[in-house]
């Protein structure tokens, strides 16, 4: 069952502290007629957060007409790494907004040069070239592109791409159908017959399990099934499970990495939410300790402004012909100005190691959540400034989407936004330049939420 969010405005007790401020109604009265109007000409698809107008954004903290400050523990879903409107991004953006130069199509710019030499300098030594576009889901696709094509440099059947099923790659035809999850894909009409979905292997903690000879009994249930290794272009791995913030084992990554090398084909990680800081490293395929052909970036790169793009070998990034790839707002100037300052402020600031630090703090505290509400909370997962909690229901040990629900919407009533996923998690992941003692005051409203719903 779908949790509805009171549209109604609730009397709740008035906060002022540090760092947020709570001190009217909740949802805020004089805001309603704003959420009336976007359920009357908005599609509902777009609907479902938390019941908040942002007025403005700054750091970590978000604000309503009112006054009413939260302290933010969504980052809009792991964008704002650098924190909401930072100031070297809006400086930059004004910059090249008082240059009037707003669009070029694909012809050259200045600062299109600078960010793509930037952004290729601060990865690893493998990723030569970059393709830029303005979404994340564009990147998946154009991800897939490229692996089928370097694929059909080796073999014309050579077009498989296998990824996770549940994993999240955006919502354009391809990145659907890399989910695997057919009640979700219905509306295309049929499935790509070269695309096959691998069971999530969710984690286990006995170090003697074997992953590696896990990994290979999946591809060969895939193979079972007619699938031949020699014809696998590629594989589309989610660096972490969307929804929950859940990794891979280790061994399991390195063994299907293993594997790619051995069957010639390309291993590309969606880094779209992980990028830049989130895990405590700069890209969360790093815990892995692999070296992928192709990354998807995107959210985090520019800190606010539609961005994304696929870096890779430049053998790779080159296969497609001149101008056979191009967008219309590919490498607009004004996001390559706000990615170009965003990349300069994650490595000026030393945020990624900021992320790792913090992140200690976190998980120490959300490990002690775990233990007091033994109950209600099944595991805890993440690493870095990034956590997914799962909620279940104490008498049957199931799923409970709807205690995280309430447990988002108590939260929002005392000035904490989270991410609200419309499952039974909760995710959490704060601004990268968050304050150590917000941090805390955050995690403290968390602990009073999930205390009051229960009571």
């Amino acid at each position: 069952m779908k949790y509805q969010f009171l549209q109604t405005p609730v009397d709740v007790l008035p906060v002022t502290t540090k760092y947020r401020k709570i001190k009217t109604a909740i949802p805020t009265p004089e805001t309603l007629g704003i959420l009336l109007d976007l359920e009357k000409y908005e599609s509902r698809s777009m609907h479902g957060q938390l019941p908040v107008v942002w007025d403005r954004a700054e750091g970590f903290q978000v604000y309503d007409i009112c006054g009413n400050c939260w302290i933010d523990f969504t980052s809009t879903i792991f964008v704002a790494n650098s924190g909401h409107a930072n100031p070297q991004i809006i400086s930059a953006l004004q910059n090249i907004i008082d240059h009037k130069l707003l669009h070029t199509y694909t012809f050259a710019h200045e600062i299109r040069a600078k960010f793509l030499k930037k952004l290729i300098e601060i990865t690893p030594n493998q990723f030569e070239k970059a393709f830029l576009l303005s979404a994340g889901t564009e990147a998946t696709e154009c991800a897939i592109k490229l692996m089928r094509m370097h694929g059909q440099t080796i073999s014309p059947t050579k077009l498989g791409i296998i990824s996770f099923q549940g994993a999240m790659h955006g919502r354009t035809m391809g990145a659907e159908m890399l989910k695997g999850i057919s009640h979700q894909s219905t509306w295309i009409g049929y499935s790509d017959p070269n695309m096959y979905h691998l069971p999530f292997p969710r984690e286990s903690f006995d170090e003697k399990y074997d992953w590696a000879k896990h990994f290979q009994e999946d591809m060969n249930v895939l193979k079972s099934k007619g699938l031949n290794f020699d014809d696998i272009a590629g594989f589309m791995i989610e660096s972490y499970m969307g929804w929950s913030a859940m990794f891979y084992p280790v061994k399991y990554i390195k063994a299907l990495t293993t594997f790619a090398k051995e069957h010639n084909c390309l291993v590309t990680f969606d880094e779209i939410q992980g990028g830049f800081g989130r895990s405590g490293k700069l890209f969360t395929y790093q815990h892995y300790n692999v070296e992928p052909d192709l990354l998807c970036l995107g959210k985090a790169l520019s800190g606010g402004l539609p961005l994304s793009a696929v870096i890779g070998s430049q053998k790779i990034m080159d296969l497609p012909e001149f101008g056979s790839m191009s967008s219309t707002h590919s490498a607009n100037p004004i996001c390559c100005a706000a990615g170009l300052a965003n990349l300069e402020v994650l490595e000026f600031e030393k945020l990624v190691m900021e992320s790792a630090r913090k992140g200690r703090t976190l998980h120490q505290r959300l490990d002690k959540f775990k233990k007091k509400y033994s109950d209600r909370i099944s595991c805890i997962f993440g690493k870095g400034l990034l956590a997914g909690v799962l909620f279940k229901n104490p008498e049957t040990g199931e799923p409970d989407g709807v205690f995280a629900s309430k447990v988002c919407e108590k939260a929002m009533q005392k000035g904490l936004l989270l991410v609200h996923t419309g499952r039974e998690s909760i995710k959490i992941g704060p601004p990268l330049i968050i304050p150590d003692e917000a941090l805390e005051e955050g995690l403290d409203i968390f602990d009073e939420a999930i205390m009051e719903v229960i009571k």
